[in-house]
């Protein structure tokens, strides 16, 4: 089996099942050794998602915004907005493995790994939708985690933007929801969705210290101060740290955000 290639089949599938399927019988392969790293492969780059037939693409604006979260269609509207956020993880794991050629295993592991908790992460979600009556591609969904991808093409733009800003945000937005879930009275389905987000943060907290490992590694490959990372974040994102956030402090310190960068995306002095 070969590594490259195979994964992008894997990109490549239209449907959550065929691509957690093709996913797993590749994970098995790669384990235990039988898959071979192709000499000088070009990875190709996509023009559209792997959802686009599964999903009504909309901008960032025009999806539906989440409602109350007490009724039955404002815990559908919140699980498959979350839904949508790690199937689109599992694709740009995926596409991290396969875009950058020639890196340590370590690197591969690692990215692979992720891959996997995302998929466990979406069918914990989709199980959710299923009790309430619903599934993934009920809802419309933005593509900016997408268009990230096709943007960040050198290893220390995609580690900056996807690891260490795109998903650290998560870090910082799921205590917010959370906390808002706790206020609720209390469900069956309610208490769900605080297990499935709980999980998904604490694990998600490792994804963002992977990436803090790989953007510093491309620092050195490139002899550039990992300080490049704002500078990165400001071409792409130019209003990223100007609006007011409330910053996960312990979970970013534990996913290797230094105290200087935090207190820069603060704007004051917090640790």
């Amino acid at each position: 089996m070969n590594f490259y290639h195979e994964l992008e089949l894997i990109l490549e599938a239209e449907t959550s099942s065929k691509k957690i399927a093709m996913f797993s019988i590749f994970y098995k392969h790669y384990k235990t050794g039988d898959v071979e790293f192709e000499a000088e492969y070009k990875a190709k780059k996509f023009e559209e998602p792997s959802y686009i037939s599964t999903c009504q693409i909309v901008p960032p604006q025009d999806v539906p915004k989440r409602s109350n979260l007490t009724t039955k269609q404002g815990q559908i509207t919140l699980l498959h907005a979350i839904a949508h956020i790690e199937y689109s993880a599992i694709d740009l794991a995926l596409d991290g493995a396969y875009r950058f050629v020639g890196l340590p295993k370590k690197y591969y592991d690692d990215w692979l790994e992720v891959a996997e908790d995302e998929i466990r992460h979406f069918l914990l979600l989709e199980n959710l939708l299923t009790q309430l009556g619903a599934k993934y591609g009920d809802i419309a969904v933005h593509n900016a985690l997408f268009e990230a991808s096709q943007r960040t093409e050198t290893l220390i733009e995609r580690m900056a933007v996807v690891p260490r800003y795109l998903e650290a945000n998560g870090l910082d937005a799921t205590p917010m929801i959370l906390t808002k879930l706790k206020k609720l009275p209390k469900s069956e389905m309610i208490q769900s969705i605080i297990s499935a987000l709980t999980l998904i943060l604490d694990e998600e907290i490792a994804h963002v210290k992977k990436g803090n490992i790989w953007f510093n590694y491309a620092c050195n490959q490139n002899g550039v101060s990992n300080e490049i990372y704002f500078e990165i974040i400001n071409n792409y994102y130019p209003q990223g740290f100007l609006r007011a956030k409330n910053l996960n402090i312990e979970a970013r310190k534990e996913a290797g955000f230094s105290c200087s960068e935090l207190n820069i995306m603060e704007q004051k002095s917090i640790c």
